[in-house]
């Protein structure tokens, strides 16, 4: 069963998610092909419903026919297209490489028309500027009942997607908020999948501020300990987890400093560290450098602290920032050589803006 998966705008780091959070449900993939923000996987058994666990993911659609144009055709015509409660459907395609998208366009059309049905095709008209610098079509309407893609020699079906509204209305209505320390949802599934931690698990956060990270592992029905020096902010996240009505029993907050507090035993770490102070202009070398190696320096002792209780792997950020001359980011040989801890492959991986002064890196360590 093949898959399309349209990705976000860091398209590096959410293959990685991908990859560890399939890796961590036992579900065997492969890799078809990459165009873009487009990835195609091939799994052995139909996938179930997992939007709402990523992070990194804006849809996800069904290869349902490929092949030649004769061979395409004749495989659509056995699948239904579309679920409408009247006889109106807007719809868009998404465009991968496609080598027969202009006759799919037609069939689509003929095929509606056939079956009586008032199909507007409309156009992608929103935009994504990816972390490479490259610019993809997306969906800007709301007022669309279907998506299909073309993928080089593959036609499909979008059958999830990610509903941003949903997720920011969520977080935007939480009792407590601090919008220039928190991390977004988005980040922190992905940390929580880079973590690998599981349903019924237990997950630590060290840095845990109002609970953003919390939340989301609770959503997901992992058991959750955080842990920040802040009590405002510990105070903050205990409002937050009461106000969504998770159970007292499957979170545990403290208020300490993570390199000395004593903790339960935990299958892995997801975290945002404080990444220094915020920055309204561009730092000086000498100050970014203070900055970072104050970070690794902090991370050190935390991780020394607690990678006797963690038996899985930890993910967290670590700050990146740009001088006038080049961004510098953490010595993570360093982090890894004083705390005996190994990076994961493929790590770390930026996240960054161009118009931040201060990005993060993404990396996974392991014992």
């Amino acid at each position: 069963m093949k898959y399309l998966f349209i990705l976000g705008r860091n398209v590096e780091l959410s293959v990685a998610e991908l990859k560890s959070f399939f890796e961590k449900e036992r579900i065997a993939f492969k890799i078809i092909s990459k165009i873009s923000n487009g990835i195609i996987l091939d799994f052995e058994k139909p996938l179930k419903k997992i939007m709402d666990k990523l992070g990194g993911t804006v849809s996800i659609g069904k290869v349902i026919a490929e092949g030649n144009p004769k061979e395409l055709f004749k495989e659509i015509d056995k699948h239904e297209l579309y679920e409408v409660k009247n006889n109106k459907l807007n719809y868009v395609v998404f465009n991968f490489h496609g080598k027969n998208t202009i006759d799919l366009l037609i069939y689509l059309k003929e095929r509606f028309r056939n079956e009586k049905l008032k199909a507007t095709e409309k156009k992608l008209t929103g935009h994504l500027k990816l972390q490479t610098g490259e610019i993809v079509s997306s969906l800007s309407s709301n007022l669309v009942q279907e998506q299909y893609f073309v993928f080089e020699d593959m036609f499909g079906r979008i059958i999830e997607s990610c509903n941003y509204e949903q997720i920011e209305k969520r977080d935007m209505q939480k009792p407590v908020r601090r919008e220039s320390l928190s991390i977004s949802p988005r980040l922190a599934k992905i940390l929580i999948n880079l973590s690998q931690v599981k349903e019924n698990e237990v997950l630590l956060d060290p840095f845990c501020g109002i609970g953003t990270v919390l939340q989301e592992a609770l959503l997901q029905n992992i058991q959750v300990i955080g842990v920040d020096k802040d009590k405002t902010a510990v105070e903050g996240a205990k409002i937050n987890l009461e106000w969504f009505k998770f159970p007292k029993s499957d979170y545990i907050l403290i208020n300490a400093d993570s390199s000395k507090v004593k903790v339960r035993d935990v299958k892995g770490i997801a975290t945002e560290p404080d990444l220094g102070e915020l920055q309204k202009r561009v730092p000086s070398e000498q100050k970014a450098k203070e900055i970072l190696e104050g970070f690794e320096s902090l991370m050190i002792k935390v991780l020394n602290n607690l990678k006797p209780k963690v038996h899985g792997k930890i993910a967290f950020t670590a700050p990146m920032i740009k001088t006038e001359r080049k961004k510098l980011e953490c010595d993570f040989e360093k982090i890894a050589s004083r705390t005996n801890l190994k990076i994961a492959k493929g790590f770390p991986i930026s996240e960054f803006r161009e118009d931040s002064i201060v990005g993060r890196n993404i990396l996974v360590m392991e014992k």
